[in-house]
């Protein structure tokens, strides 16, 4: 039995590429699809927000000369295709999802509202907050962030390539350090950039742990949230 009533799965867009440089990989939204439904199947609630860097990022459109506003907005179209491309793998694995959009567009998707959003996890459904904050300046870690503290979550799980938080980049420096458990002084004072200053700061006022480890790892979502498996826990 899970430790967590009810959860936000946060995940980059990237992660949805694969193997690919741009884009949806089908076979990697039907994986993590099929990690969110071993972990719903604990009896979980849980929602999810999922990044748009596959498709479109605000802060590289801006830097190569596009008004940060308009690029922003264009981020959080992104995050509307990536969160029907993912409500499309679970509904396939048969876990009943609804994508809320900050951005309403109600052909597609439904408008966030948050009471409606809270009755759809009552309900035993899974809910994909899109469009980002609605705002532009403000990243999917933050809405992550404001979405968590908002629907009243235990916790922020944070779907990553790396299963921790580290002193240095893994990937770069071998001897690298990973941390088991850390605070949220911790996080923003070392610029550890587990999310961005303004998420950390909002899981920090709101007291809400989050949880770093591996989305690429078989089934780790459901072992994390059971206390197992390899992570890094800011609290």
């Amino acid at each position: 039995m899970s430790k967590y009533k009810r959860v936000l799965l946060k995940i980059s867009g990237e992660a949805l590429m694969g193997q690919r440089e741009y884009g949806l990989d089908p076979s990697m939204l039907s994986r993590i699809a099929s990690e969110v439904k071993s972990a719903f199947s604990n009896g979980t609630e849980i929602c999810l927000v999922i990044g748009g860097g596959n498709i479109f990022r605000g802060l590289s459109g801006a830097a190569n000369g596009m008004e940060r506003t308009t690029a922003d907005y264009m981020g959080m179209l992104a995050t509307v295709m990536n969160a029907l491309g993912m409500q499309s793998a679970l509904e396939e694995q048969g876990i009943n999802t609804r994508v809320l959009s900050a951005i309403p567009m109600q052909t597609v998707c439904e408008p966030y509202i948050r009471r409606r959003a809270v009755r759809h996890m009552e309900k035993g459904r899974v809910v994909i907050f899109a469009g980002g904050t609605g705002n532009p300046f403000f990243t999917t870690d933050t809405a992550a962030a404001l979405r968590a503290s908002e629907m009243d979550c235990d916790a922020i799980f944070k779907g990553t390539n790396v299963d921790g938080v580290y002193d240095s980049d893994p990937k770069i420096n071998k001897d690298a350090k990973k941390f088991d458990e850390l605070s949220y002084l911790d996080v923003i004072s070392k610029d550890l950039r587990v999310m961005d200053l303004s998420a950390v700061t909002l899981a920090k006022e709101k007291n809400i742990p989050i949880v770093v480890f591996s989305i690429h790892k078989e089934k780790e979502f459901a072992k994390v949230l059971n206390g197992d498996g390899d992570f890094s826990k800011v609290i």
